[in-house]
């Protein structure tokens, strides 16, 4: 399985803004987009923060059509190839194509275990459903990028209730709300999909619709 293994500070950096692809330590001094906010790389500090652009510092409609899918890539933490799969599959369903894209997004099992609290970042429940702490429907999967549909049930695995980390996630995850397209059940440490979320219940910042321009190119 292939993954991202650049640093995920530079690629916030890179955006230009937080991404939130740590968690908690996102919300801290620690944070490195707070001590270099400007865009990785030798000509950084002096070049847009976007990463690009002419020299007149206008950013052309491919750039801004390729930041706004380069930034939903990261927020996901999706690579291209799989990311332009979800696009074509989009595209096949009826409906707006940029909003599909979206919530096929949010359908995926690590997105989903991220909005119920039980991680505190996609990248962390990522891993989690790679070890196999997770059940859908009952039955056990390690797979992140499963895309979950109404009515399919979340589970931390029986077997991983007792480790340290799982005992205090009831609280964890109290302190988080979760969005109204999914119930949960805190002390029972389970969720469920009630339906596709909504655009107004998806990341504002993220444009579909340059997404759609870009790869329709």
């Amino acid at each position: 399985m292939s993954k991202n293994l650049s640093p995920v500070c530079k690629l916030c950096r890179r955006e230009g803004e937080k991404l939130y692809l740590k968690g908690e330590r996102c919300f801290t001094p620690k944070c490195a987009f707070e001590r270099r906010s400007f865009a990785p790389g030798q000509h950084g500090r002096t070049g847009s923060r976007s990463g690009g652009g002419s020299r007149t510092g206008r950013e052309s409609d491919y750039l801004r059509q390729l930041r706004a899918k380069q930034r939903a890539r990261r927020v996901y933490g999706i690579l291209e190839r799989q990311f332009r799969r979800y696009y074509e599959v989009a595209l096949q369903r009826r409906g707006l194509t940029g909003l599909n894209l979206l919530q096929i997004l949010e359908s995926r099992l690590d997105n989903v275990v991220f909005r119920l609290g039980f991680a505190s970042s996609r990248a962390q429940a990522r891993v989690m459903v790679t070890h196999g702490h997770f059940t859908v429907n009952g039955r056990r999967t390690d797979v992140p990028s499963m895309l979950l549909k109404e009515g399919d049930t979340i589970s931390v695995r029986e077997g991983s209730q007792g480790l340290t980390y799982f005992k205090g996630l009831s609280d964890l995850a109290d302190a988080r709300t979760a969005p109204a397209w999914l119930s949960r059940d805190t002390k029972g440490l389970t969720g469920s999909v009630q339906r596709l979320p909504e655009r107004a219940e998806i990341d504002g910042s993220l444009n579909e619709q340059l997404i759609v321009e870009y790869y329709s190119r």
